[in-house]
């Protein structure tokens, strides 16, 4: 009986098509269900088959793709064939840190268990694809959609995302990393035509993308909506071809933003694999053939039919789009996943902890409950569904805790009073709050400041349109709805006033030399409450760091030193006049807006360091309720050479009465550079948690990649032989210990 199972099953085996042999190497599956598919099954795989979802091969049991907005959380259903919500009653989820969030952590091991979370929550959800993360550049304050991202250096993006998707991708579950390349503004972001030199592109907007696609090992990558040098980055041969496949050998598939595409010839030569939502009658008709109208669909295989293009194209993408569906779909091994578990309210709850700054303290934090009994809460985010707003990323949560309610549950009495009114949450149009409204909530909320132990105000901006919202970009540098007035009124009748603002950007504080306390908290999704109530209380100590510098003013930015062809760009006469004068600019560029990079690799600290603009808050800030001593640097070696490397260390001791935790950074500086370079540039960062009077080692290993520029004209990175500085500090405007050595 045995022996006659036993045959059955070699039988069975042996008579398994390749490609669903999973001992079997992917390549060689792929290879043979590419044998497999009509040609009209491979173009079918190039195009969505309704709003978040590919075809697969029914004939040959090659499952469909299922995608999914969220990097911060799996998004709620959405119907077939129409934005509408498809009204299931299981799809609430955690709602995570926002990504900016995450990066204020500067702590790798938080951006695996990130990573880790919200891949079983997908999981759980039988989504094949997370539409994330997000790596853009943080360019300007202005850009609704840096909240998504992790900040404005590469170097802390790329440290911080490659464990992000390798732990999201161990659940069978394909990140999708985006948007590539240069989304750096919502406004005009369907055809703003971006124009920047090849150094301030390798050096600053690639090294995140990289690190996904090379050290990460991401199976997926979606196009920008932008152009860049007259090409839409969807089917950007550069991009695409060039460097994401040439340069950096990446073997998953391109995703379009949705819409992204524009031309099927360019789709079908320049990289593209799948097309998702386009504004054809794929967004427009309810018909049942709606999908077959999208680019890379039926105008695609009738350019095939015709050798209009060769065949080789769809089977690149075949190819590209069949490994993806066997890493991820076709993957019997993937575990269950499971969600908004207590084990992923704990993740949220420690990313968000990590994440809080505390910009300022005169004294006053924290805010002992024992001390401060009656407490006024004051704004409106203490109480906002910050979740629900925002565009792609609104999450449907199954908890959300608070700010309000968890103050409520640490001080004796709390009384809350809106102090402004923002309006609805909309994706594109914003409402009007009548002048007389917001004085009569402002003038209560002063009038129960004067009676108060203390004030916990908790405003900022929020995912309506024009703030942190996807597709429309801030008007102004300015907190929105009054707040400036409201936060100076409370101050000065109540000086025992914490301002504990939340945003994903930088703004403008008029009245910080009027308050003792600030605080930069970010969208923390279901554990925002717990989190900010614990800092104030002081039963957790800040550790956040700003990933992003704050301007004192909007033209201490540099995307906004050089006029409105820097930042959002120019359009009509003045746009036809500067595409005109493209360099290589495709011949159709016509009169999109058309946007400079002015500023070049001085995006940020880089910036405000080498020019000599202080920041208001530096890249890199944030205080403790402890304090940290750093001794003197000490090098392995004051010499470099290619074969090597050396280290530098610096001991820090917490010389203060509580433990806490503090992120060391290391900064390079050429001395003599003979091309130019930022004042300084992060290469590398330790997080160390000390108890009083503990003392630790941060070690930094320094080779000669650390060192180098991208060469333009050789199309390489070089490093020139010369003395350099190793910079050691709290931040890139507090540096405390240095030490100086030769490259040979």
């Amino acid at each position: 009986m045995t022996s006659v199972n036993a045959d059955v099953s070699a039988t069975a085996t042996a008579q398994k098509p390749i490609y669903q042999d999973e001992s079997r190497p992917v390549e060689e599956r792929v290879e043979d269900a590419l044998l497999r598919l009509t040609l009209e099954e491979k173009v079918a795989l190039c195009h969505a088959q309704s709003k978040f979802s590919t075809p697969g091969v029914a004939r040959l049991g090659i499952p469909e793709l299922w995608m999914s907005d969220g990097p911060h959380g799996v998004r709620a259903e959405i119907s077939w064939n129409s934005w509408d919500y498809a009204g299931w009653t299981n799809d609430r989820i955690t709602a995570f840190p926002a990504l900016t969030a995450l990066a204020a952590t500067w702590n790798t091991d938080l951006a695996a268990l990130y990573g880790k979370s919200v891949g079983e929550e997908a999981r759980y959800r039988r989504k094949d694809v997370l539409l994330g993360p997000g790596v853009n550049i943080y360019r300007t304050p202005l850009n609704g959609r840096n909240f998504e991202y992790m900040g404005e250096d590469p170097f802390l993006a790329g440290e911080m995302v490659v464990p992000y998707i390798q732990e999201l991708q161990k659940n069978g579950v394909a990140a999708c990393v985006k948007h590539f390349a240069l989304n750096n503004q919502e406004k005009w972001r369907g055809n703003v035509n971006v124009t920047l030199s090849d150094r301030a592109l390798y050096e600053i907007y690639l090294p995140a993308f990289r690190r996904a696609v090379v050290d990460g090992k991401a199976w997926a990558v979606m196009g920008a909506y932008n152009k860049i040098w007259g090409g839409h980055c969807c089917h950007n041969s550069r991009l695409l071809n060039d460097i994401l496949r040439g340069e950096w050998h990446f073997d998953g598939a391109v995703i379009t933003d949705w819409g992204g595409a524009h031309d099927t010839r360019e789709a079908a030569l320049n990289g593209l694999d799948i097309e998702m939502g386009s504004f054809t009658n794929g967004l427009t008709s309810d018909s049942g053939s709606t999908y077959d109208e999208y680019y890379l669909a039926s105008p695609y295989l009738r350019m095939l039919q015709s050798g209009e293009v060769s065949l080789s194209t769809v089977d690149a993408k075949a190819r590209n789009i069949l490994r993806l569906i066997f890493r991820t779909a076709m993957n019997t091994r993937k575990p269950f996943g499971s969600v908004a578990s207590p084990e992923h309210y704990a993740a949220a709850k420690s990313i968000a902890d990590e994440s809080i700054v505390l910009l300022k303290n005169d004294g006053l934090l924290p805010l002992s409950p024992e001390r401060y009994r009656r407490v006024l809460v004051v704004g409106e985010n203490a109480v906002k569904m910050l979740n629900e707003g925002g565009g792609s990323s609104e999450l449907k949560v199954k908890d959300m805790f608070s700010p309000l309610e968890a103050l409520r549950e640490v001080y004796d009495e709390v009384v809350y009073a809106p102090g402004y009114k923002s309006g609805r949450f909309a994706y594109d149009v914003e409402d009007v709050i009548p002048e007389e409204v917001q004085a009569e909530l402002r003038r209560e909320a002063v009038e129960l400041a004067k009676d108060a132990d203390a004030v916990i105000y908790i405003g900022g901006l929020n995912k309506n349109a024009f703030q942190d919202c996807e597709s429309t970009d801030r008007y102004t540098y300015s907190l929105p709805f009054c707040q400036d007035e409201l936060i100076t009124e409370l101050a000065a009748v109540n000086p025992n006033i914490v301002v504990a603002n939340i945003s994903g950007n930088a703004y403008a504080m008029p009245w910080l030399d009027r308050v003792p306390a600030v605080l930069q908290i970010w969208y923390l999704g279901t554990m925002i409450g717990p989190a900010i109530a614990d800092v104030i209380s002081g039963r957790v100590n800040p550790s956040g760091k700003l990933p992003f510098s704050f301007p004192r003013r909007l033209e201490d930015c540099g995307a906004h030193s050089f006029g409105a062809e820097a930042y959002p760009g120019v359009e009509g006469e003045a746009a036809g006049n500067a595409a005109a004068d493209l360099e290589g600019a495709d011949v159709n560029v016509g009169r999109d807006p058309q946007e400079v990079y002015a500023e070049d690799i001085l995006v940020g600290y880089r910036w405000h360091d080498t020019k000599n603009v202080p920041a208001m808050f530096a890249f890199g800030h944030g205080l403790s309720y402890t304090c940290f001593a750093y001794g003197s640097a000490r090098l392995s070696s004051d010499v470099l050479s290619d074969a090597g490397s050396i280290t530098v260390s610096v001991p820090v001791t917490n010389t203060g009465s509580r433990a806490g935790k503090e992120t060391v950074q290391l900064y390079l500086s050429e001395l003599n550079a003979v091309v130019p370079r930022p004042a300084k540039e992060l290469k590398g960062f330790v997080k160390l948690s000390l108890e009083p009077g503990e003392t630790k080692e941060a070690v930094f290993t320094i080779g000669v990649d650390a060192l180098k520029y991208f060469d333009a004209e050789a199309h390489a990175w070089i490093a020139q032989p010369g003395a350099f500085r190793a910079l050691i500090g709290s931040a890139s405007d507090d540096v405390r210990a240095s030490a100086d050595f030769v490259y040979k």
